[in-house]
């Protein structure tokens, strides 16, 4: 596997850092971090430039706080400068040497796939050959995120890489927390990074047809039980002996159902969607929150274009699934119509 060189004085560039200055501000410039930045943003890349010539960059100190949707979480927040900035000025030079080691059946974190690739490549597999697909195995990684192991991610990381200053940036950042920071921008990419190299094993060892990833959630498709006892056997043993992961005790084996109103088997539920052989329906969790929304803004007096913007994100989760139903329930008819226009297109 070749490894690259010669990426720091790319990464570190200020044409570089003004290019991560404009990307790491996208859907914040009107955050806190943006604004203090702002007041002396020539000033900051220049010294940011000079910090990272001298090879002087220390991550910051973490800003730590608690989500409880959809679960509870410990969040790693980092200042806007200069650490977002550095961050995103890493990835423009490294996202694509990273990209090239992802197999095709990953999607989270990759330009092009995400979410919606991932739902469109279910939905095909299943409804195009059944014979395969008949059974499922669902898994994830317990503590994901917390257990990565900081000197495995580093082997991971200087698979591909061996410019020393980026590779020691990379391991600063690496051992600033513990674990993989959920919240800091890196961490995602890490958390994909980490797991990459048994997406190979599992589709060039295992030869599994029908494998998909998100993060650490992952589902496989086999004709038979058996084989999927197998495949998890497999997984398992990886894990534990390559990089010191568990897999959830509450894996699942089971047959995919036609519809939801089926007693022969169930629905897979993964990243956000409910998939059935013949129907999607959005995750129960997605479709309750979409529900509050509504019945929040049904209380007032909108037009129909200022309506729409604020159910925006749960109408791109049923413009993907067999939802006009719910949508024809719960939408205020003087804006279905539009709404129905919108989910067709």
């Amino acid at each position: 596997m070749k490894r690259i060189g010669n990426l720091y004085e790319k990464i570190i560039s200020l044409e570089n850092l003004k290019l991560a200055d404009e990307r790491a501000r996208k859907g914040k410039r009107n955050s806190y971090g943006v604004r203090l930045h702002d007041r002396k943003r020539e000033e900051n890349i220049l010294r940011l430039h000079e910090i990272l010539k001298n090879r002087q960059f220390k991550t910051s100190e973490y800003h730590v706080f608690k989500i409880y949707e959809p679960k509870e979480r410990e969040i790693y927040r980092l200042p806007y400068y200069p650490d977002r900035i550095v961050h995103h000025a890493i990835m423009n030079i490294l996202e694509p040497i990273w990209v090239s080691v992802f197999t095709a059946d990953t999607y989270s974190c990759i330009k092009g796939r995400g979410i919606n690739g991932a739902m469109q490549k279910v939905k095909k597999a299943i409804k195009n050959d059944p014979e395969s697909t008949r059974y499922c195995l669902k898994i994830d990684i317990r503590k994901y995120y917390p257990s990565i192991d900081h000197v495995i991610m580093q082997e991971i990381v200087e698979r591909k890489i061996k410019c020393i200053p980026t590779m020691d940036i990379l391991c600063e950042i690496i051992r600033s927390a513990m674990g993989v920071p959920i919240g800091n921008y890196l961490s995602q990419y890490f958390a994909n990074l980490f797991l990459a190299y048994l997406d190979h094993v599992i589709k060039e060892v295992l030869k599994v047809k029908y494998y998909f990833r998100y993060a650490d959630d992952m589902t496989f498709f086999a004709a038979t039980k058996e084989e999927l006892h197998e495949i998890l056997a497999a997984v398992r043993t990886y894990l534990s002996e390559n990089l010191k992961l568990e897999i959830k005790s509450n894996y699942q084996i089971f047959p995919i159902s036609d519809h939801h109103r089926s007693k022969n088997g169930r629905g897979l539920d993964f990243v956000g969607y409910v998939f059935y052989r013949h129907e999607t329906r959005i995750r129960k969790s997605i479709k309750m929150n979409f529900v509050r929304k509504v019945a929040k803004i049904n209380r007032r007096q909108m037009s129909t274009k200022h309506y729409t913007m604020h159910l925006a994100p749960w109408l791109g989760w049923c413009k993907y699934s067999n939802s006009n139903k719910l949508v024809y329930k719960l939408i205020k008819k003087e804006h279905y119509e539009s709404i129905l226009q919108r989910l067709a297109s």
